[in-house]
């Protein structure tokens, strides 16, 4: 099974969500299969995500979040690559496939 197959499965009912002001968009970004789609519901889990970001910056509470964040960001960057053709600027490829 493909990375993109495994990131778009999710196993959590959004009803119990621990974070839905992050996890929802964060969801639909994931779920989405439509590449136009794709790219709006990415940017707004993006956006979501660097809001919670900036309110956690100021606590010491929030680890676990941070760490729930930390594994969202790397699978919207490798449903990026993968579905959008995004670059992978970490391995230094430009994103196209051969």
């Amino acid at each position: 099974m493909s990375s993109d197959s495994l990131l778009r499965r999710s196993s959590t009912p959004l009803r119990l969500l621990r974070y839905p002001e992050w996890q929802r968009p964060y969801h639909a970004a994931l779920l989405e299969l439509d590449p136009k789609k794709l790219a709006h519901h990415a940017a707004e889990a993006e956006a979501a995500i660097f809001k919670r970001l900036q309110q956690l910056s100021n606590s010491q509470d929030g680890q676990a979040e941070r760490q729930l964040i930390q594994g969202a960001i790397s699978a919207l960057k490798i449903l990026k690559r993968d579905s959008l053709n995004f670059p992978d600027w970490e391995s230094g490829s430009d994103g196209s496939h051969p």
